[in-house]
């Protein structure tokens, strides 16, 4: 065996320890399927069991690493896979499916998830003295959906965290430089150009990432492109163009998305009626909100929450 091979060898052995360390701890935290908070507040664990039907979420930033199984998210037409090969980051608010395809109750998917804030990662930025986008990068807006090869240097890093949460009174010292280390390694990452863009004060990314923002809390008021243009500092048609390029919708088309989304957790979490829900999400027309449910999450209301509610959640 050449020198070579012995470190690819050693390398492996490191890599698949770090996995089975990562598999340990998660599961030791979660006794029963479903999402688990922790005591540190920006990470959660989730276990899952059994292969899940397709589940519509509103994705918020977020970075997901998965020690066990295998979970596929769909946005439109684009379908992203993320297992312990790979990691996914969400760098903007987004509608999407998920489901988990690959888990069972003797290897359950395992998946821990950190909500990342654009505010803390410009700090970062400015910390690291990192230029936060070379000359050139911000001619257009990419996807608000990545996903990349989780590295030995990452998942180390990810180790780091979870062990701190043997050790509670560490927590309020070093969680919050765990959590920065972590989002580093991501930036300084092959697609961490993304995640930087959306920190990036006026970069087209940050600008749609706004945009993102006001519909996600405004999306019951009638959608004026115009003043939502005014409000990002963007003229209409670059508006249209780069909100596709990062959520691969138009602006009407994601508020209708998030009225849709709304809706269904009406009716699954709060048991409205589907009438009702559809008028408080701003829909005049029940058959036309039936449509447009049945299009996007493909059965009528009733019998889609009926079956989501039957389902294990992820």
């Amino acid at each position: 065996m050449n020198a070579n091979t012995s470190a690819e060898t050693i390398a492996q052995r490191g890599s698949c320890a770090a996995q089975a360390e990562l598999v340990d701890r998660i599961a030791r935290l979660t006794q029963g399927d479903g999402l688990h908070p922790t005591a540190v507040k920006a990470l959660q664990l989730i276990r899952i069991s059994s292969p899940t039907e397709c589940s519509p979420s509103v994705y918020e930033p977020r970075l997901c690493v998965v020690a066990q199984g295998r979970k596929v998210v769909t946005l439109s037409d684009r379908t992203y896979h993320y297992d312990p090969l790979n990691y996914l980051v969400v760098s903007v608010t987004l509608p999407m499916i998920g489901q988990v395809v690959e888990a069972t109750p003797d290897k359950p998917y395992l998946c821990l998830r950190i909500d990342v804030d654009p505010e803390e990662i410009a700090r970062l930025l400015v910390d690291a003295g990192q230029a936060p986008l070379e000359r050139g990068a911000d001619r257009s807006a990419d996807l608000g959906l990545y996903a990349a090869r989780v590295n030995p240097i990452l998942m180390e890093a990810v180790l780091r965290l979870m062990r701190l949460l043997d050790t509670p009174q560490d927590l309020p010292v070093l969680a919050p430089l765990a959590l920065r280390e972590i989002f580093y390694r991501v930036l300084m990452g092959d697609l961490g150009h993304r995640l930087r863009a959306i920190a990036v004060t006026d970069s087209r990314s940050s600008r749609i990432a706004k945009a993102v923002a006001v519909l996600r809390r405004c999306y019951l008021q009638p959608l004026s492109i115009e003043e939502l243009a005014e409000q990002v500092h963007m003229s209409t048609s670059s508006l249209h163009h780069q909100f596709k390029a990062v959520t691969t919708m138009s602006p009407l088309q994601f508020q209708k998305q998030l009225r849709l989304h709304e809706a269904r957790r009406l009716m699954m979490v709060n048991g409205m009626e589907a009438v009702t829900a559809a008028h408080r999400v701003g829909y005049e027309s029940p058959s036309q909100f039936s449509r447009e449910y049945k299009r996007l999450f493909g059965a009528p209301p009733r019998a889609e929450v009926v079956q989501a509610r039957s389902a294990p959640q992820s």
